[in-house]
């Protein structure tokens, strides 16, 4: 399986700052140390052009020049660095080629992404780029012109937090279908519509959260057959949930949140959907516990991977080609 790794271009955040940035170097070290067989592979990143299919030119332009304002640059949560816009650009970046490669091979996997706060024309909540807007943009752009024809897009976002960017891009946008599950009482305080968002309470626990889960693939799939099944999934692995998370406020325990990936994938499989999978949010008290939270997401989008059948799908680039084209 193919997974793209962008922690090298970390940005050095102020003492005390609430958001670890040293999981995703732990996570790569723990997926080399423990993870054998997979390809791992550092993007390019994303262009002005590519990120101008999701957001507004004049943002993308502030965002690269360090011109925002101090009140979007509070929004976002991080100083302004060039090293902070590379991140950025990097990240979506391997959202992009996860999501290539998952289109050839099933499923694929991006050791960050996942920035869902990320609206078109501001940033948000540790979120710089949307991602997975862009990478779904792009991939319907260059479906389209590959094969002349219409790739529909399944956003499953289990985050914690409500994919309210995700949501408001994708607000009239009858192409991607956006599912969010979430904390109703957890940011972002004042949410947007998704096509279908399942609010859960404080204290939810593994039980009602897998049920809740299995309702809304169900749901998702159901209203999606009208139009078109969907060619392609983007699954926010967020291990945020989990019961010792710093800002969750949900108590599933490490088999509730393995069970919660195994389901996506086998549904996913299920369906013939291919996936690319990002790690979206965490913040345990002890970051270990986040890293082993998503190391377990790795291995188990990798036995999914080797449960598709050839190990392959689609008729553009083979793996070589594409761990090359990252490069």
């Amino acid at each position: 399986m193919l997974v793209y790794c962008h922690d090298r271009f970390a940005p050095t955040l102020p003492a005390g700052h609430r958001f670890p940035m040293p999981k995703y170097q732990l996570l790569r070290e723990r997926v080399m140390a423990e993870c054998t067989g997979l390809r791992l592979v550092e993007p390019e990143p994303a262009t002005d052009g590519e990120l101008a299919l999701a957001h507004v030119p004049d943002y993308v332009t502030d965002v690269t020049e360090g011109t925002l304002s101090e009140a979007a640059l509070r929004e976002i949560g991080f100083p302004w660095s060039e090293r902070m816009v590379e991140r950025s650009r990097r990240s979506v970046g391997a959202t992009i080629a996860a999501a290539r490669a998952a289109m050839v091979e099933g499923v694929a996997t991006q050791l960050g992404g996942g920035t869902h706060h990320a609206y078109a024309h501001k940033g948000s909540g540790y979120c710089v780029f949307n991602d997975v807007a862009v990478a779904a943009r792009l991939m319907q752009a260059e479906s389209h012109r590959r094969d002349r024809r219409l790739l529909r897009v399944w956003v499953i976002d289990l985050d914690v937090h409500q994919g309210n960017g995700t949501a408001a891009i994708f607000r009239d946008d009858p192409t991607v279908f956006t599912l969010s599950l979430h904390g109703a009482r957890n940011f972002p305080f004042r949410k947007e519509a998704s096509d279908l968002d399942v609010e859960l309470p404080d204290g939810c626990t593994d039980t009602p959260y897998l049920a809740a889960l299995e309702a809304a693939l169900a749901e998702g799939w159901a209203r999606q057959q009208a139009d078109g099944a969907p060619g392609l999934a983007f699954f926010l692995a967020g291990a945020d949930p989990h019961e010792a998370d710093r800002l969750g406020r949900l108590r599933l325990t490490d088999s509730g949140l393995a069970e919660r990936d195994r389901r996506v994938f086998e549904a996913l499989r299920h369906w013939r959907v291919p996936v690319a999978v990002t790690m979206a949010g965490g913040y345990g008290r002890d970051i270990a516990t986040t890293v082993a939270v998503q190391l377990r997401t790795v291995q188990l989008a990798q036995a999914a991977w080797q449960a598709w059948a050839g190990g392959r799908l689609g008729d553009s680039a083979g793996p070589a080609a594409l761990e090359q084209s990252a490069r």
